[in-house]
């Protein structure tokens, strides 16, 4: 399992964030991070994914070490 945070150029919907019940939101004024526990590449490209799907920008991953 692998932290990991995903930056997002959008401010997500409750909606939205309860798709990843995993992942820690934060809203930074246009922008929210996920970072949570990813279990593997699948995982995280299904994460990457969604959000591509519902029209969301992923503006940056970042694997957070331990």
């Amino acid at each position: 399992m692998t932290r990991t945070l995903i930056r997002v150029d959008a401010e997500l919907s409750r909606e939205l964030a309860g798709k990843f019940p995993h992942l820690r939101i934060q809203t930074h004024r246009t922008q929210s991070t996920l970072s949570g526990d990813i279990e593997d590449q699948e995982e995280l490209q299904g994460v990457l994914n969604y959000l591509s799907s519902v029209g969301v920008t992923v503006v940056e991953v970042v694997t957070i070490p331990d």
